[in-house]
């Protein structure tokens, strides 16, 4: 935990409890960080009664202790939500002047002070007031996700070329078949590869079984038989770059965004999560149910899975058509 040596013993341990017990992600133990991080700056900074403009990057939170916490109420919460929403910096190292971060952003990081609270109140009962139980979350904007129809998912493998292509077809191949994440797929092992089926380990290091096609195990065969023949400084790694390590989540965007772009599609519209939401709706357009989808992607909530449902259904559109009173005119 020396990674978290500006913060305070307090948050350090709800940190610890969610590596060592939960078996949280290295991704969400860092979200959480940065998140409450934040908000015990802008705690310190009001309770201070410092100005409002101090750059929170300059306060200490070392000094923050079970009564420091025991004192914040509802409306500094709230206050802390009305500086991310009008007038935290959007991008801090740009030149913008736009201030207040997205809804989303918001929300998850109330979703980081609701844990270190239910941590504090319910897990080991240090507190025993929850401020922020039952404060609801921002409302956020329900956008459909961007996804490749059929046709654009096979112009996209058939445009694979370079001196990467059996790799990089096979980790298309994978994200348009097995429909799973980027950073899942970084994290395959040689051993993790079955005769029709791929074990992958998903959020909170909950296993999933994963079956792919024909034409799946085909293109993982074929740069099998390259990948056989380098030694990478991690030998587990199923997928490798030329610097001989285990590929890396921005080396897997890159190659994604290559190829795209090289389809003729838009590469700022589309990325590797894009192609897992790809996969998602080519298989529910094509019969598979949503309860099923939801396993293959390793949704624990089904509410995630079923967005992907209200996305345009070709086939429920041609039965509306097909129905004799759409011909009828006034």
């Amino acid at each position: 935990m020396e990674r978290f040596a500006d913060c305070p013993i307090i948050l350090r341990e709800f940190l610890s409890y969610h590596e060592t017990i939960k078996g949280q992600s290295a991704r969400t133990i860092s979200e959480y960080y940065l998140d409450l991080r934040m908000f015990l700056r802008f705690m310190v900074l009001i309770k201070n009664e410092m100005p409002y403009d101090t750059d929170l990057e300059t306060i200490s939170i070392r000094g923050v202790d079970l009564d420091f916490i025991r004192s914040i109420s509802v409306t500094d919460i709230f206050d802390f939500l009305s500086y991310l929403a009008n007038d935290r910096v959007i991008h801090e190292d740009s030149f913008s002047e736009s201030k207040g971060i997205a809804s989303s952003s918001r929300a998850r990081k109330l979703s980081a002070i609701k844990s270190f609270y239910k941590y504090l109140t319910v897990r080991t009962k240090q507190l025993a007031q929850n401020p922020v139980q039952d404060m609801e979350y921002p409302k956020l904007r329900k956008s459909l996700p961007r996804y490749l129809t059929l046709e654009q998912s096979t112009a996209l493998l058939r445009s694979v070329d370079g001196p990467n292509k059996t790799r990089d077809f096979a980790i298309l191949m994978i994200f348009l078949n097995c429909g799973i994440r980027r950073s899942e797929l970084v994290n395959l092992n040689l051993s993790d590869i079955y005769e029709d089926r791929i074990r992958v380990v998903g959020k909170g290091n909950k296993e999933r079984i994963v079956y792919m096609g024909s034409s799946c195990r085909k293109a993982i065969d074929a740069y099998l038989i390259e990948r056989n023949q380098i030694v990478l400084s991690d030998n587990r790694a199923l997928f490798g770059s030329r610097d001989k390590n285990r590929i890396s989540a921005s080396a897997v965007h890159r190659l994604v965004k290559k190829h795209v772009l090289e389809t003729g599609l838009d590469p700022t519209k589309l990325s590797a999560h894009k192609l897992r939401h790809t996969a998602a709706t080519l298989m529910l357009q094509n019969g598979v149910d949503v309860k099923t989808v939801q396993e293959v992607l390793g949704h624990e909530n089904l509410n995630t899975t079923q967005i992907y449902t209200h996305i345009e259904n070709t086939e429920l559109q041609i039965a509306s058509e097909a129905n004799p009173i759409s011909k009828i005119q006034l």
